[in-house]
């Protein structure tokens, strides 16, 4: 079931929405999946996600240069992402959040996890501490942090302005994330797929 919430932002964006053009959302159906050749044995909601990678790249013609990743957590769609492109950061405080079940500090458990991985990048970091000092342009950005409507789209505006595709995990489970990628695609006139599976994952290209 959907995660409630009280948060005002949300719902002064559901209020709102009311008023605006609507955002047709597009069932993404995989027409292929495939298991990448390396992934991590950890326990993590984005199972299943990284068999529809492949797809999501040939479909959207992606290049596969440079991934940058907001939410790192145990570094399960980290690997999975770093078998399709050549360079990946990841950039978390690795502290977890409201939202998040371990609330330990990760950095150091997830980075000897992923020490094998050379194409992997992990920066303790913000994303409002990372987004205000880089302003470069990458192939595709995965968002995962605190599930506020008021951070998806603040992180998931920066991500549509610097990226050809966004990925949003937690569309189906959190209504806020859901409501900020439906208004991102309408502010930045990006189409909006989302894959149901996993708890959820909105596209935004």
């Amino acid at each position: 079931m959907p995660a409630l919430t009280t948060e005002f932002s949300y719902w002064k964006a559901v209020l709102a929405g009311i008023a605006e053009p609507g955002v047709k959302i597009f069932d993404f159906v995989p027409k292929a999946r495939q298991t990448p050749e390396r992934t991590l044995q950890v326990v993590s909601a984005w199972k299943g996600i990284e068999s529809i990678l492949a797809d999501i790249i040939e479909r959207f013609e992606l290049n596969k240069g440079r991934c940058l990743e907001f939410g790192v957590e145990h570094g399960y769609s980290t690997a999975a992402l770093s078998c399709y492109f050549e360079s990946v950061t990841g950039v978390d405080t690795f502290l977890g959040d409201v939202h998040t079940r371990d609330n330990r500090d990760l950095y150091a458990e997830t980075s000897s996890s992923l020490s094998n991985f050379d194409n992997i990048q992990l920066v303790r970091s913000d994303y409002r501490e990372w987004t205000a000092k880089d302003d470069s342009f990458y192939d595709l950005i995965h968002v995962d942090i605190v599930h506020t409507y008021a951070d998806t789209f603040a992180c998931g505006q920066w991500s549509a302005m610097h990226s050809k595709c966004v990925l949003f995990h937690d569309t189906e489970s959190f209504p806020t994330v859901k409501q900020a990628v439906t208004d991102i695609a309408r502010k930045m006139r990006k189409r909006f797929y989302n894959f149901k599976e996993s708890n959820g994952l909105g596209i935004l290209i």
